[in-house]
């Protein structure tokens, strides 16, 4: 029996590169979608927020994908949580408020795959970046992070997620975003954003000794990198114990 999927941010860009995917599916069967207001996806109904729960009631779906904006997505999980349905959340931009909201909301309820980046690359990239700190603590690290202009949450998730194995690995550091005026490195983090034309999501991170220099990179040409994993996740995530999961999980990392 094929997987029923609903996807939040259905009229965005990556609602609508993951609709075309699981309408491709034979696994798979999209019935429908949310977003701030009515329209189509893929021949299916896309109804807006506030009528998630009627909606949810009525198609039964095994599990939710999410590529929404943070404050929206937080009502989604917490919708789906109430209905019984699985999540894939690609979503990001949370605070930290927010994060205890999906927490509450998830744990012991359903379960949910909940991810920066659902790239496979990227999952290996980070594990390379956590061997790398391991090993090169003692160098000079700057992170840089290139999008398209339309993206809102600056440093990416993607990002963010590095700087936390970052401090995983070697202890807090501060970190200082951009550099202006006459500043000396000491011994913090360097974190740099770029934003423009229809790049997809580059991400970089350089170790910086005396006499070498090592930089580990991730660059994504194509959306469907992250359709493709968030799929991926969809299919595990179905009928799993009701907690929060990782990419690493999904692919045994």
């Amino acid at each position: 029996m094929a997987i029923k999927a609903v996807i939040s941010g259905a009229l965005g860009r990556m609602g609508g590169t993951v609709g075309r995917i699981i309408s491709e599916a034979h696994d798979l069967e999209l019935v429908g979608g949310i977003d701030v207001k009515k329209g189509s996806l893929f021949g299916t109904e896309v109804v807006p927020a506030t009528g998630i729960d009627a909606f949810f009631k009525e198609k039964k779906p095994d599990v939710l994908i999410d590529f929404s904006v943070a404050a929206a997505a937080v009502e989604n999980i917490k919708a789906a949580a109430r209905n019984n349905v699985a999540l894939v959340v690609g979503t990001t931009g949370f605070s930290p408020a927010q994060r205890k909201e999906i927490e509450s909301a998830v744990e012991g309820k359903v379960p949910a795959v909940i991810s920066s980046n659902f790239s496979v690359g990227v999952n290996i990239f980070w594990k390379l970046v956590r061997e790398a700190a391991r090993q090169l603590g003692d160098y000079d690290i700057e992170v840089t992070e290139a999008h398209h202009r339309y993206k809102k949450d600056a440093p990416s998730g993607t990002a963010k997620t590095i700087l936390d194995i970052l401090d995983q690995e070697l202890g807090e550091r501060e970190k200082v975003y951009g550099r202006v005026g006459a500043t000396e490195r000491k011994d913090e983090i360097g974190v740099h954003v770029i934003r423009g034309g229809d790049i997809v999501g580059d991400h970089s991170v350089l170790f910086a000794g005396n006499f070498e220099c090592i930089e580990i990179s991730h660059r994504a040409y194509d959306r469907a990198v992250f359709a493709q994993g968030a799929i991926r996740a969809a299919r595990w995530i179905v009928g799993r114990e009701p907690r929060i999961y990782t990419m690493q999980d999904v692919l045994g990392l």
